[in-house]
């Protein structure tokens, strides 16, 4: 009609008034039937149920755009042009790429947006759902507030406060656009040589189970009613969270990361799967698979666990992610026969591929699978069911760009001082005197003069660790925080003269008469594989400094670090108290505030602190002759709060 208005605006017998009229008509019936056509796409229909949603949209998709849809790309291969044409389903940061070094909130948000509107020129219009590690804090940005790692936390033994964590790292992942976070890993860690022993809670099964009420924070608690195997995001402020890795991923034989898990498998649904069961109740979101194995069946591709266990036993219906390249690891080489190990893992039960970087091989070869049939259709419809699920019950739909008034809430003081309180409460005192009568600690903040020494006292990026920043973290001031010598300063007296040497010399000694030393060593920052260790010795010959400093005057040790680490008796006999401050992250005045005396110590072992690695592994089960047991932690007074 439009077109033949158009041919008589040629002609001149024609009214040029009238046409005008008849075009501004024409053009407002037709986009009152493009609005009428909208709200006649369920999909498209916030009022209407979510499964009806899903159902509708599903039945529009072609097979290109459903494959787009499990596909998860890195940030560095996004173009807006495979964003829009291949209905390209998520983005990740991988190793915490962010736009730039050192780029703040509101930038990663001016970046994932521009992503979010490209995928929102596709046919069908579906929105990204971004995903990023926020794994303690929203640690890839800088700026973001950094708390203690897992470890740390399980010493805590405090599951409103892990809730609380939960909601504050959801705001600070949404202020920068992301409504996705890898996070929480739920692995019970057997054996502290194993690189991700930070990423635990604990090694007792009970205690895991209790911190996860961190999803309940991440992504809000969920009404009364609400079907316990299904998927819940309470609103904007919220993230959809991840369990991981799924299943058995602390267990492996000599903590071997991605390694092999022997046991059976009632031993592995006591000891490794009983967490998922709690996240899955609070309805979790999405679980990812872990790269290890299972009496040498590789998670990625164990149908029993993935559809038969997780999705059909345990009713689970959120989406299963695949872990970063985990599909290039089916064969070997590494890489190899790509398309068995995308049959393999798909017919698994695999929802979501972590692709991240070659996509397109990825898209033609899972193509191809379902087109010959090795993948049959319904398979693909389950998988892109459980991710659209996902992102109607995130509000995606309705709500895909970055809500900028949580800008504030990023590194703010509130969420500051929870993260101080959590390192208060992580801290866990092994040792307060060589004589119990006679404690060290609290440590007298008018002494006359205090050393402060070791590797560790001012260094923001140890005192992080690993997933800070980057992928394996860094040495120095990667973000803003405070560092245990600043919060040193800040909470001795004013007529306190604070001497600072990361390795003092004899003639510091000789030279200065000391009340105290205070020396702060431990692991430098490590991720993942690069963080297995089968010596655990204290880096940076901390041993050696600790000795040296702890003979010639009383000395406080602190030790950060993901795990226990060797400590030799005659090296404890030296030193008068020991303090466990794990990875506590960007608020070093939580130490300061416990060491000075203002908070008593809480903290007791999350882990097994072993004599000698040979003894390992060793947990509370079996041959058990510990340096310090599980549980272990003194107060100030030489109470044990084990007893």
């Amino acid at each position: 009609m439009i077109k033949l208005v158009s041919e008589l605006c040629l002609s001149s017998e024609v009214n040029l008034l009238v046409l005008s009229v008849i075009w501004f008509l024409l053009e407002l019936v037709e986009e009152r039937t493009n609005e009428m056509e909208g709200t006649s796409c369920i999909y498209k229909n916030p009022n209407q149920p979510i499964e009806a949603r899903v159902k509708d949209l599903l039945s529009r998709m072609t097979l290109r755009e459903k494959i787009g849809q499990m596909t998860q790309i890195d940030r560095s291969v996004a173009r807006p042009s495979a964003l829009r044409d291949l209905s390209i389903g998520s983005i990740l940061s991988a190793g915490g790429g962010g736009p730039f070094e050192k780029a703040l909130s509101s930038d990663w948000a001016d970046m994932i947006d521009r992503f979010q509107k490209s995928a929102l020129q596709s046919r069908l219009g579906i929105p990204l759902l971004y995903g990023t590690d926020a794994v303690h804090g929203n640690n890839n940005v800088y700026g973001a507030t950094v708390f203690p790692h897992n470890v740390g936390l399980g010493a805590a033994r405090d599951a409103e406060l892990v809730r609380r964590i939960g909601v504050a790292t959801a705001l600070e992942v949404r202020a920068c656009g992301a409504q996705f976070t890898f996070a929480p890993c739920v692995a019970v860690c057997r054996d502290p040589r194993w690189g991700r022993c930070y990423e635990s809670y604990s090694e007792d099964t009970e205690i895991v189970r209790k911190m996860t009420p961190i999803v309940t924070g991440l992504q809000g608690q969920p009404a009364q009613g609400h079907p316990r195997d299904y998927p819940f995001v309470a609103g904007r402020n919220n993230v959809v969270a991840c369990a991981k890795h799924f299943v058995g991923d602390g267990g492996t034989q000599k903590g071997i990361n991605e390694g092999n898990t022997v046991a059976s498998y009632g031993e592995l649904e006591r000891i490794h799967m009983a967490p998922y069961l709690d996240c899955i109740s609070q309805g979790v979101c999405t679980v990812m698979a872990s790269y290890s194995s299972w009496n040498g069946r590789n998670l990625h591709s164990d149908h029993f666990l993935i559809t038969q266990v997780l999705k059909e036993k345990l009713g689970f219906k959120g989406f299963v992610i695949s872990d970063s390249q985990a599909l290039d690891r089916l064969s070997y080489p590494y890489g190899s026969n790509y398309r068995s190990c995308v049959l393999s893992a798909i017919n698994a039960g695999i929802d979501m591929v972590m692709v991240p970087f070659r996509y397109e091989v990825f898209i033609a070869d899972l193509t191809y699978l379902v087109e010959s049939g090795e993948i049959p259709i319904a398979r693909i419809d389950d998988a892109v069911e459980r991710i659209l699920r996902v992102k109607f019950v995130a509000g995606l739909f309705e709500y895909p760009l970055t809500d900028r008034s949580l800008l504030d809430t990023v590194g703010c003081k509130l969420h500051r001082e929870l993260a101080r309180e959590a390192v208060r409460k992580s801290l866990v005192l092994l040792k307060n005197g060589k004589d119990p009568n006679k404690p060290l600690l609290p440590l007298k903040r008018n002494a006359e003069r205090i050393l402060v020494a070791g590797t560790h006292a001012d260094n923001l990026g140890y005192q992080c660790g690993g997933w800070t920043a980057t992928w394996m973290g860094a040495s120095g001031r990667i973000t803003i925080g405070t560092t245990i010598l600043e919060a040193i300063k800040a909470a001795v007296g004013e007529n306190t003269e604070l001497v600072y040497e990361q390795r003092p010399s004899a003639g510091t000694f000789a030279s200065q008469d000391f009340s105290f030393a205070i020396v702060v060593v431990g692991e430098g920052p490590y991720a993942e594989t690069m963080g297995d260790d089968s010596e655990l010795v204290i880096p940076f010959h901390g041993t050696e400094l600790i000795s040296s400093v702890a003979d010639r005057v009383p000395t406080l040790v602190i030790l950060i670090s993901g795990r226990p680490l060797v400590l030799e008796p005659c090296l404890l006999e030296k030193i008068d108290a020991l303090v466990a401050a794990w990875l506590p992250g960007s608020e070093g005045e939580g130490i300061s505030d416990v060491i000075f005396g203002d908070y008593e110590f809480q903290g007791r072992l999350p882990v097994t602190w072993f004599k000698k690695v040979e003894q390992l592994p060793m947990h509370t089960a079996g041959n058990y002759d510990p340096l310090f047991p599980f549980g272990f932690g003194l107060t100030s007074n030489n109470k044990n709060l084990s007893d």
